[in-house]
């Protein structure tokens, strides 16, 4: 820094002013000092910020799986977000895997990063408990915190499935089959009471055979859709619980002759393109990170804030698959 201030002919208190983003120098000042720190190739020592300032500047993201579409979009709004307040993101997958989540999360505390922002796997989360209490801020995304009180930020899994289901119902089908995920997932058992909400309004029954919940393998989605799809109470429609569901049950659905309607939670890349379109429930991932990671800077400012759960709206987009009528209809 002496360097630097030597060569923009400055104090050392208006470099620092300039390399933390501080306000109170002149335009032409600081272009002289961000000259000097281009030439001679000066990087801030964080290690001594973090000692002055008892902050890291870094924020943990715990996600389910990297590879997932779903999460790219609010990975990148969370790193964003993140940016504009001057913070790196350190990210992770935790590959469902409660015990991978909590190790992953851990680790990231330890690091001493400033807030956690975390997709759930597990649903204990009293072991963050001490780490919040030391004042590492936390916003779960997705799935609410298991037996601890914090901020959530989720879209309307229930009322989107609900609204998918009742499209499906509009278009004439009453034998429509739901295919989700592990029912211990808080995202897949409230589609699933979506769905049996809107079948129940419209006074439609509903066969254990029509419900499917487990793991998204293609291998096991197909199977379940074959045992829906054959048959003397065979459906007319299917609801998938999330893109990967979706994914697997159009190649199952272009295999079969005649038509089968389809809506799936959550959109994919290429729904748009395929013969029908794929009619699905949006939710918008990018704004479940922006608002997770406001949140998060909002309490690492100092809000004493009570936590909020916070739910954001989804959005039917007709494409095709789901307009399609039952068979002979």
């Amino acid at each position: 820094m002496k360097d630097v201030a030597s060569r923009a002919g400055v104090g050392l208190k208006t470099v620092s002013r300039v390399v933390n983003g501080e306000p109170g120098v002149t335009p032409d000042t600081k272009r002289r000092v961000q000259e000097a720190i281009e030439a001679l190739g000066f990087r801030r020592n964080d290690s001594a910020r973090v000692l002055r300032k008892g902050r890291t500047a870094t924020v943990g993201l715990v996600l389910e799986d990297l590879a997932d579409p779903f999460y790219g979009p609010l990975n990148r709004a969370v790193e964003e977000v993140a940016r504009t307040h001057g913070a790196l993101l350190i990210n992770g997958s935790s590959a469902e895997d409660p015990d991978r989540e909590r190790e992953l999360a851990l680790a990231l505390c330890a690091r001493r990063v400033d807030g956690l922002i975390v997709i759930p796997a597990g649903d204990d989360h009293r072991y963050l408990e001490p780490e919040i209490r030391a004042g590492v801020a936390t916003v779960f995304v997705d799935r609410p915190a298991g037996r601890i009180d914090a901020d959530v930020v989720l879209s309307d899994s229930f009322g989107g499935a609900r609204d998918g289901v009742a499209h499906l119902i509009a278009g004439g089908h009453r034998r429509i089959g739901f295919i989700g995920d592990h029912p211990r997932i808080h995202t897949a058992t409230e589609r699933l009471r979506g769905y049996h909400e809107a079948m129940d309004r419209a006074g439609l029954p509903v066969p254990a055979s029509w419900v499917s919940l487990g793991s998204t393998a293609p291998e096991r989605v197909t199977a379940a859709a074959g045992a829906m799809l054959n048959g003397p109470d065979a459906v007319t429609a299917l609801f998938a619980g999330n893109n990967r569901v979706t994914v697997t049950l159009v190649r199952v659905l272009a295999a079969r002759p005649g038509p089968v309607a389809l809506v799936g939670f959550d959109d994919f890349e290429l729904a748009d393109l395929l013969d029908p379109g794929v009619t699905v429930v949006a939710q918008d991932a990018a704004a479940l990170g922006r608002v997770a990671t406001d949140r998060l800077f909002q309490r690492l400012a100092g809000a004493g804030l009570p936590p909020a759960r916070i739910e954001l709206p989804t959005r039917l987009i007709p494409r095709g698959s789901g307009e399609l009528p039952p068979a002979g209809g």
